[in-house]
Protein backbone atom coordinates (compact mmCIF):
# COMPACT_ATOMS: atom_id res chain seq x y z
CA UNK A 1 0.00 0.00 0.00
CA UNK A 2 2.66 2.42 0.70
CA UNK A 3 4.66 1.84 -2.29
CA UNK A 4 1.30 2.76 -4.47
CA UNK A 5 0.95 5.78 -2.35
CA UNK A 6 4.13 6.60 -3.35
CA UNK A 7 3.99 5.74 -6.95
CA UNK A 8 1.13 8.19 -6.66
CA UNK A 9 3.02 10.77 -4.74
CA UNK A 10 6.31 10.97 -6.22
CA UNK A 11 5.00 12.89 -9.93
CA UNK A 12 2.67 15.60 -7.74
CA UNK A 13 6.05 16.08 -5.52
CA UNK A 14 8.37 16.35 -8.54
CA UNK A 15 6.04 18.84 -10.58
CA UNK A 16 5.39 21.10 -7.33
CA UNK A 17 9.66 21.23 -7.00
CA UNK A 18 9.94 22.67 -10.35
CA UNK A 19 8.06 25.18 -9.35
CA UNK A 20 9.41 26.12 -6.48
CA UNK A 21 12.53 25.96 -8.39
CA UNK A 22 11.52 28.43 -10.92
CA UNK A 23 9.90 30.73 -9.06
CA UNK A 24 13.16 30.84 -6.73
CA UNK A 25 15.16 31.94 -10.33
CA UNK A 26 11.87 34.11 -10.99
CA UNK A 27 12.78 35.56 -7.62
CA UNK A 28 16.61 36.13 -7.91
CA UNK A 29 16.26 37.20 -10.91
CA UNK A 30 14.00 40.23 -9.32
CA UNK A 31 11.56 40.05 -12.22
CA UNK A 32 8.29 38.89 -12.84
CA UNK A 33 6.90 36.27 -15.44
CA UNK A 34 10.69 35.41 -16.82
CA UNK A 35 10.76 32.11 -18.75
CA UNK A 36 12.85 28.89 -18.21
CA UNK A 37 16.38 29.17 -18.75
CA UNK A 38 17.90 29.37 -22.39
CA UNK A 39 13.50 30.59 -23.72
CA UNK A 40 12.73 33.22 -25.50
CA UNK A 41 9.45 34.61 -25.56
CA UNK A 42 8.09 35.22 -29.10
CA UNK A 43 5.72 38.30 -29.34
CA UNK A 44 4.35 40.04 -32.01
CA UNK A 45 3.09 43.31 -32.45
CA UNK A 46 1.91 46.12 -33.10
CA UNK A 47 -1.22 46.91 -34.72
CA UNK A 48 -4.24 44.63 -34.72
CA UNK A 49 -4.82 44.41 -38.25
CA UNK A 50 -0.99 43.69 -38.51
CA UNK A 51 -1.39 40.95 -36.15
CA UNK A 52 -4.38 39.22 -37.66
CA UNK A 53 -2.14 39.08 -41.28
CA UNK A 54 0.69 37.60 -39.67
CA UNK A 55 -1.52 34.80 -37.94
CA UNK A 56 -3.19 34.17 -41.00
CA UNK A 57 0.06 33.76 -43.07
CA UNK A 58 2.64 32.41 -40.68
CA UNK A 59 -0.15 30.06 -38.80
CA UNK A 60 2.21 29.73 -35.70
CA UNK A 61 0.45 31.85 -32.94
CA UNK A 62 3.05 33.61 -30.81
CA UNK A 63 4.05 33.81 -27.01
CA UNK A 64 1.98 37.20 -26.89
CA UNK A 65 1.22 40.31 -28.60
CA UNK A 66 2.42 43.72 -28.51
CA UNK A 67 0.01 46.80 -28.41
CA UNK A 68 -0.56 50.39 -27.56
CA UNK A 69 -2.38 52.75 -25.06
CA UNK A 70 -2.12 56.33 -23.86
CA UNK A 71 -2.21 57.57 -20.22
CA UNK A 72 -4.46 60.32 -21.80
CA UNK A 73 -7.36 57.84 -22.47
CA UNK A 74 -6.04 54.24 -21.66
CA UNK A 75 -7.72 52.99 -25.09
CA UNK A 76 -7.55 50.38 -26.82
CA UNK A 77 -7.92 48.06 -23.85
CA UNK A 78 -11.45 46.42 -23.76
CA UNK A 79 -12.58 48.24 -26.79
CA UNK A 80 -10.44 49.42 -30.22
CA UNK A 81 -8.95 52.11 -29.82
CA UNK A 82 -8.85 55.49 -32.55
CA UNK A 83 -6.42 55.20 -35.39
CA UNK A 84 -3.96 57.88 -35.48
CA UNK A 85 -2.05 56.90 -38.42
CA UNK A 86 -0.70 53.66 -37.16
CA UNK A 87 -3.68 51.11 -37.09
CA UNK A 88 -5.68 50.19 -34.10
CA UNK A 89 -5.37 48.51 -30.83
CA UNK A 90 -7.73 45.92 -29.13
CA UNK A 91 -6.26 43.77 -26.28
CA UNK A 92 -9.77 42.33 -25.14
CA UNK A 93 -10.09 41.25 -28.62
CA UNK A 94 -6.69 38.92 -28.51
CA UNK A 95 -7.16 37.42 -25.50
CA UNK A 96 -10.39 36.42 -25.92
CA UNK A 97 -9.19 34.73 -29.15
CA UNK A 98 -6.14 34.08 -28.25
CA UNK A 99 -6.34 32.84 -24.42
CA UNK A 100 -2.61 31.13 -23.88
CA UNK A 101 -0.66 34.39 -24.70
CA UNK A 102 0.57 36.87 -22.92
CA UNK A 103 0.15 40.88 -23.80
CA UNK A 104 3.34 43.65 -23.78
CA UNK A 105 2.07 47.54 -23.77
CA UNK A 106 3.61 50.74 -24.63
CA UNK A 107 2.12 53.13 -22.57
CA UNK A 108 2.59 56.49 -24.27
CA UNK A 109 3.25 59.28 -22.38
CA UNK A 110 4.69 62.45 -24.29
CA UNK A 111 4.42 65.67 -22.81
CA UNK A 112 2.24 63.97 -20.08
CA UNK A 113 4.70 63.22 -17.14
CA UNK A 114 4.02 66.28 -14.63
CA UNK A 115 0.32 65.86 -15.62
CA UNK A 116 0.64 62.46 -15.11
CA UNK A 117 2.02 62.49 -11.36
CA UNK A 118 0.18 65.49 -10.17
CA UNK A 119 -3.21 63.53 -10.78
CA UNK A 120 -4.37 64.82 -13.78
CA UNK A 121 -5.02 61.44 -15.49
CA UNK A 122 -5.98 59.56 -12.10
CA UNK A 123 -9.09 58.66 -14.42
CA UNK A 124 -7.26 57.05 -17.05
CA UNK A 125 -4.90 54.61 -14.75
CA UNK A 126 -7.72 53.66 -12.60
CA UNK A 127 -9.51 52.68 -15.98
CA UNK A 128 -6.73 50.71 -16.58
CA UNK A 129 -5.74 48.72 -13.39
CA UNK A 130 -9.27 47.72 -13.38
CA UNK A 131 -9.42 46.65 -16.59
CA UNK A 132 -5.97 44.42 -15.87
CA UNK A 133 -7.87 42.90 -12.67
CA UNK A 134 -10.43 41.65 -15.01
CA UNK A 135 -8.15 39.68 -17.56
CA UNK A 136 -6.21 36.42 -15.89
CA UNK A 137 -3.07 37.05 -18.47
CA UNK A 138 0.58 38.33 -17.42
CA UNK A 139 0.89 41.96 -18.95
CA UNK A 140 4.44 43.62 -19.77
CA UNK A 141 3.60 47.22 -19.04
CA UNK A 142 5.91 49.70 -20.84
CA UNK A 143 5.47 52.95 -19.22
CA UNK A 144 6.48 55.70 -21.15
CA UNK A 145 8.65 53.32 -23.67
CA UNK A 146 11.74 54.48 -25.14
CA UNK A 147 12.57 56.67 -22.24
CA UNK A 148 16.12 58.20 -23.45
CA UNK A 149 15.13 58.89 -26.92
CA UNK A 150 15.25 62.42 -28.11
CA UNK A 151 12.00 62.36 -29.59
CA UNK A 152 10.06 61.86 -26.41
CA UNK A 153 12.43 64.64 -24.62
CA UNK A 154 11.66 63.08 -21.28
CA UNK A 155 12.94 65.14 -18.65
CA UNK A 156 14.55 61.96 -16.10
CA UNK A 157 13.19 63.89 -12.97
CA UNK A 158 9.42 63.91 -14.18
CA UNK A 159 9.58 60.62 -15.73
CA UNK A 160 10.91 58.67 -12.77
CA UNK A 161 8.26 60.48 -10.52
CA UNK A 162 5.42 59.59 -13.07
CA UNK A 163 6.65 56.13 -13.83
CA UNK A 164 6.76 55.29 -10.16
CA UNK A 165 3.18 57.22 -9.77
CA UNK A 166 1.80 54.26 -11.81
CA UNK A 167 3.10 51.55 -10.30
CA UNK A 168 2.32 52.73 -6.59
CA UNK A 169 -1.19 53.57 -8.06
CA UNK A 170 -1.61 49.87 -9.77
CA UNK A 171 -0.42 48.24 -6.49
CA UNK A 172 -2.77 50.40 -4.35
CA UNK A 173 -5.26 48.91 -6.85
CA UNK A 174 -4.06 44.89 -6.08
CA UNK A 175 -2.84 44.59 -9.60
CA UNK A 176 -0.56 41.73 -9.58
CA UNK A 177 -0.84 40.41 -13.44
CA UNK A 178 1.69 43.28 -14.41
CA UNK A 179 5.56 42.96 -14.98
CA UNK A 180 6.90 46.71 -15.38
CA UNK A 181 9.43 47.27 -18.31
CA UNK A 182 12.19 49.80 -17.95
CA UNK A 183 12.29 50.90 -22.02
CA UNK A 184 15.49 52.23 -23.37
CA UNK A 185 15.58 53.61 -26.88
CA UNK A 186 19.67 52.22 -26.90
CA UNK A 187 20.83 54.22 -29.54
CA UNK A 188 22.92 56.78 -28.32
CA UNK A 189 25.99 56.54 -25.86
CA UNK A 190 25.99 60.32 -24.63
CA UNK A 191 23.40 60.08 -21.84
CA UNK A 192 23.60 57.39 -18.85
CA UNK A 193 20.39 56.13 -18.94
CA UNK A 194 20.67 55.21 -15.17
CA UNK A 195 19.72 59.47 -15.22
CA UNK A 196 15.73 57.94 -16.00
CA UNK A 197 16.14 54.94 -13.51
CA UNK A 198 12.97 54.58 -11.52
CA UNK A 199 14.63 52.16 -8.85
CA UNK A 200 15.29 48.50 -8.90
CA UNK A 201 11.67 47.99 -6.78
CA UNK A 202 10.08 49.59 -9.45
CA UNK A 203 11.51 47.80 -12.17
CA UNK A 204 10.90 43.57 -13.30
CA UNK A 205 12.72 43.71 -16.81
CA UNK A 206 14.84 46.28 -18.66
CA UNK A 207 13.67 46.80 -22.40
CA UNK A 208 15.49 47.68 -25.23
CA UNK A 209 14.51 48.79 -29.42
CA UNK A 210 16.69 47.05 -31.86
CA UNK A 211 16.07 48.61 -35.25
CA UNK A 212 19.41 49.26 -37.20
CA UNK A 213 21.57 51.10 -35.05
CA UNK A 214 24.90 49.54 -34.17
CA UNK A 215 24.95 46.24 -31.30
CA UNK A 216 27.54 48.97 -29.37
CA UNK A 217 24.95 51.06 -28.29
CA UNK A 218 22.45 48.49 -27.13
CA UNK A 219 25.07 47.57 -24.60
CA UNK A 220 25.26 49.58 -21.94
CA UNK A 221 21.14 48.99 -21.41
CA UNK A 222 22.22 45.03 -21.26
CA UNK A 223 25.21 45.52 -19.08
CA UNK A 224 22.80 47.84 -16.37
CA UNK A 225 20.01 44.99 -16.49
CA UNK A 226 22.41 42.28 -15.62
CA UNK A 227 24.28 44.33 -12.99
CA UNK A 228 20.63 44.97 -11.42
CA UNK A 229 19.76 41.21 -11.93
CA UNK A 230 16.81 42.15 -14.61
CA UNK A 231 15.86 40.21 -17.45
CA UNK A 232 16.21 41.72 -21.02
CA UNK A 233 13.28 42.17 -23.45
CA UNK A 234 13.84 43.43 -26.88
CA UNK A 235 10.75 45.28 -26.31
CA UNK A 236 10.23 46.44 -29.96
CA UNK A 237 12.13 45.18 -33.24
CA UNK A 238 11.94 46.01 -36.88
CA UNK A 239 14.50 45.92 -39.62
CA UNK A 240 14.16 49.46 -40.22
CA UNK A 241 15.48 51.18 -43.72
CA UNK A 242 16.01 47.09 -44.65
CA UNK A 243 12.83 45.75 -44.59
CA UNK A 244 11.72 42.10 -45.70
CA UNK A 245 11.65 43.33 -49.51
CA UNK A 246 15.57 41.93 -50.52
CA UNK A 247 14.81 38.45 -49.19
CA UNK A 248 17.82 36.56 -48.52
CA UNK A 249 20.14 39.81 -48.52
CA UNK A 250 17.80 40.82 -46.22
CA UNK A 251 18.10 38.18 -43.78
CA UNK A 252 21.54 38.29 -43.54
CA UNK A 253 22.08 42.22 -43.08
CA UNK A 254 19.61 41.95 -40.20
CA UNK A 255 17.65 38.79 -39.33
CA UNK A 256 20.98 37.04 -38.51
CA UNK A 257 22.16 39.27 -36.75
CA UNK A 258 19.12 39.65 -34.86
CA UNK A 259 18.61 36.48 -34.11
CA UNK A 260 22.67 36.22 -33.46
CA UNK A 261 22.31 39.32 -30.84
CA UNK A 262 19.45 37.59 -29.00
CA UNK A 263 21.47 34.32 -28.24
CA UNK A 264 24.83 36.17 -27.62
CA UNK A 265 23.41 38.19 -24.94
CA UNK A 266 20.44 35.53 -23.43
CA UNK A 267 17.82 37.77 -24.25
CA UNK A 268 14.55 36.42 -22.86
CA UNK A 269 11.57 38.02 -24.55
CA UNK A 270 11.60 39.41 -28.18
CA UNK A 271 8.60 42.02 -29.93
CA UNK A 272 8.71 42.16 -33.60
CA UNK A 273 6.55 44.70 -35.46
CA UNK A 274 5.31 43.10 -38.77
CA UNK A 275 4.10 45.86 -40.09
CA UNK A 276 4.55 47.49 -43.50
CA UNK A 277 5.46 50.88 -42.17
CA UNK A 278 5.10 52.50 -45.70
CA UNK A 279 1.31 51.84 -45.72
CA UNK A 280 0.86 53.91 -42.76
CA UNK A 281 0.47 57.32 -42.78
CA UNK A 282 2.06 58.11 -38.98
CA UNK A 283 5.15 56.76 -40.93
CA UNK A 284 5.04 57.12 -44.79
CA UNK A 285 8.00 58.50 -46.29
CA UNK A 286 10.07 57.80 -43.30
CA UNK A 287 12.40 55.41 -44.71
CA UNK A 288 11.29 52.40 -42.04
CA UNK A 289 10.21 50.17 -45.26
CA UNK A 290 8.39 46.77 -45.41
CA UNK A 291 8.99 44.49 -42.44
CA UNK A 292 6.01 41.61 -42.82
CA UNK A 293 8.12 38.67 -43.03
CA UNK A 294 5.38 37.09 -44.99
CA UNK A 295 5.64 39.72 -47.47
CA UNK A 296 8.58 37.40 -48.85
CA UNK A 297 8.89 34.11 -49.41
CA UNK A 298 12.67 33.28 -48.28
CA UNK A 299 12.10 35.82 -45.23
CA UNK A 300 9.13 33.86 -44.55
CA UNK A 301 10.58 30.40 -44.96
CA UNK A 302 13.88 31.49 -43.04
CA UNK A 303 11.51 33.08 -40.28
CA UNK A 304 9.54 29.90 -39.57
CA UNK A 305 12.43 27.68 -39.58
CA UNK A 306 13.98 29.79 -36.86
CA UNK A 307 11.03 30.61 -34.55
CA UNK A 308 9.90 26.58 -34.62
CA UNK A 309 13.03 26.24 -32.54
CA UNK A 310 12.70 24.85 -29.14
CA UNK A 311 14.21 28.10 -27.57
CA UNK A 312 11.55 30.35 -28.72
CA UNK A 313 8.00 30.31 -26.69
CA UNK A 314 5.03 30.29 -28.71
CA UNK A 315 1.58 30.03 -27.06
CA UNK A 316 0.59 26.89 -25.24
CA UNK A 317 -1.44 25.47 -22.69
CA UNK A 318 1.77 25.01 -20.43
CA UNK A 319 3.22 28.81 -21.23
CA UNK A 320 1.47 30.66 -17.90
CA UNK A 321 3.11 28.38 -15.84
CA UNK A 322 6.51 28.28 -17.13
CA UNK A 323 6.54 32.10 -16.74
CA UNK A 324 5.92 31.43 -12.98
CA UNK A 325 2.07 32.76 -13.45
CA UNK A 326 -0.65 31.24 -11.51
CA UNK A 327 -4.33 32.50 -13.08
Amino acid sequence: MKRIMLLFFLPIFFVILLFIVHAYKNLDKGAKFTPPDNKVLLIIGQDHQTIQNYLEAIGIIPAGFMIYTNIHYAEGLDSPSRDYGAGISYAQDLIDKYPNTVLQIGLYMVDALVDTYTGRYDESIDKFANWLKTINVPVYLRIGYEFDGPHNHYNPDDYRKAYRYIVDKFRSYGVNNVAYVWHAHAHSLRSPIEDWYPGDEYVDWVGISYFSQHHNYMIPAIKFAREHNKPVMIAEATPQGIGTTYGEKSWKRWFKPFFEFIEEYNIEAISYINSNWEAMPMWKGQGWGDARVHANTYIKEHWIEEIKKDRYLKSSKDLFSQLGYRP
